[in-house]
């Protein structure tokens, strides 16, 4: 498997999630500039990952100038196409900006930027995972049908919670609606998460459940 890591101006996880994946997953990644829009080396089992940072800045809205890049246009083909896409902290607002998931990141609700671990988990799987968040536009918001079609569709992969997995308000960090911390299209390629499993997926960083998230999205070993 095959993961392109999206550089755009302003980037600042794009080298963290290379390294994440190269090293500590042993999985073939290939660096695609915003201006770039050649995806053919890419089939639909490979994934493109839009990584963490500020694009263009954050002017605007946080991804709002990143979702015209040339890539993003192959992206938006690749993706709709069938081949996976994950898109993590301001990639995740860049995927809601684009269309390519529902619903809108706003600003967090103590309109503070928020940098700490925080505890999420899959409603299926039940595992409590320690991922680190560094946002100032993370509080998830979508209308009430979108709310009720992404948990009837189990379209919500990660929900905020406590250190024993209780979904409470205590545990949500930014306001989430419905404790959300990421979320997956209907057809279930293209996922979107605040917190940064990629900060969580060495020995030498003391954490490795972020290797949990990427093994759960993608079976990788």
């Amino acid at each position: 498997m095959k993961f392109g890591v999206v550089i755009f101006p302003g980037s600042n996880c794009d080298r963290d999630m290379m390294e994440t994946l190269s090293v500590n997953l042993q999985q073939q990644v290939i660096p695609l500039w915003h201006k770039d829009k050649d995806l053919s080396d890419f089939t639909s089992s490979d994934c493109i990952v839009l990584p963490g940072g500020f694009s263009y800045g954050d002017y605007l809205r946080c991804g709002a100038i990143a979702r015209f890049s040339p890539m993003m246009q192959s992206v938006k083909d690749f993706a709709n196409r069938g081949g996976r896409v994950l898109g993590v902290c301001n990639g995740f607002q860049v995927l809601c900006e684009s269309g390519l998931l529902p619903g809108v990141l706003l600003r967090n609700a103590g309109q503070k930027f928020i940098c700490k671990n925080v505890f999420i988990k899959n409603d299926a799987q039940n595992i409590v995972l320690k991922i680190p968040v560094a946002h100032g536009e993370g509080r998830y918001y979508a209308d009430d049908d979108t709310l009720l079609k992404l948990n009837s569709n189990n379209q919500v992969i990660y929900r905020y919670c406590n250190e024993n997995g209780a979904i409470t308000e205590s545990a949500n960090p930014n306001g989430a609606f419905n404790n959300i911390a990421g979320i997956c299209n209907a057809s279930r390629n293209v996922f979107g998460m605040m917190p940064h499993p990629e900060r969580a997926s060495s020995p030498l960083l003391g954490n490795e459940d972020g290797k949990q998230v990427f093994q759960m999205l993608f079976n990788l070993s």
